[in-house]
């Protein structure tokens, strides 16, 4: 994989700095959460892990049963804990963890490394980018990802890579933040460094399920479920991190209209 394709900004912080190391991000999963069901009066970190957690949970409930014939991918992976979690509770045939950054990759083999003695036919990680995915035309039966399609540059050329790796009746699911129209990214770089400095990419919801038809997807959803992740993460933070350490921006942005956290799922026709 080229190193130049790898924003400077994307480059350190998963790979120098480790973002999972942050308390905001406690347990490694390196997501907001799904704070659904869970008391948000005075959330701990087992707390914060377990938001992580049903997050994967929430995303990898849009596969249908029976879910031991299916061979996915995440596409994003991180240090790979989602793909373990979505092999060891939803019994997938097989899960291929992939990510742009080798140093998560290196991450996810070591971090792993016991679940992939386990199952060494069922679990792996490969390096990998969103628009060019290491597998064969039409061998996937989903692809998903949870919390990345923020970083990538564009996500027209992931919507057909998605397509093209997926069989016929394969499905997508996919959940992250994007902004609610290109009018408002000036007014997101303004509120959030992460969008000023390029870490993150302001893509508009609309823009995202119009590529997803015209990459051949039906059935095309993009559900809101910004009220299961702002107001808990927020109180978290709160409690836990200092202002210094991660932005509390992303509850107003979310409250003012723009951006909002969905889970977008697809069918490949």
């Amino acid at each position: 994989m080229d190193q130049n394709h790898i924003p400077p900004t994307v480059r350190r912080t998963y790979g120098a700095d480790d973002l999972a190391r942050a308390a905001s991000f406690a347990g490694g999963f390196i997501n907001f959460g799904d704070w659904s069901g869970i008391d948000t009066a005075s959330p701990t970190t087992e707390d914060r892990v377990h938001s992580q957690e049903e997050l994967y949970r929430r995303v990898l409930r849009a596969f249908p049963a029976p879910t031991e014939r299916l061979r996915l991918a995440e596409v994003g992976c991180g240090r790979g804990l989602g793909a373990t979690l979505a092999l060891r509770e939803f019994r997938f045939a097989a899960v291929t963890g992939v990510d742009i950054h080798p140093d998560q990759i290196e991450r996810a083999r070591t971090v792993n490394a016991k679940a992939m003695a386990v199952f060494p036919d069922r679990l792996a990680y490969a390096l990998g980018s969103a628009d060019k995915l290491p597998f064969p035309n039409g061998s996937l039966d989903g692809v998903y990802s949870v919390e990345a399609a923020q970083h990538f540059r564009g996500l027209t050329g992931f919507a057909h890579e998605a397509a093209r790796v997926l069989r016929p009746g394969g499905r997508l699911a996919v959940t992250t933040f994007f902004s609610s129209g290109p009018e408002v990214a000036e007014r997101l770089s303004i509120m959030l460094a992460s969008f000023a400095e390029g870490l993150d990419v302001a893509h508009p919801i609309t823009g995202f399920t119009a590529d997803l038809a015209a990459a051949g997807f039906t059935g095309v959803s993009a559900e809101s479920i910004g009220a299961a992740v702002w107001p808990g993460f927020d109180r978290y933070l709160e409690g836990t991190v200092p202002p210094s350490h991660w932005s509390r921006n992303f509850l107003p942005a979310w409250r003012s209209g723009l951006l909002d956290y969905h889970l977008v799922t697809a069918d490949r026709a």
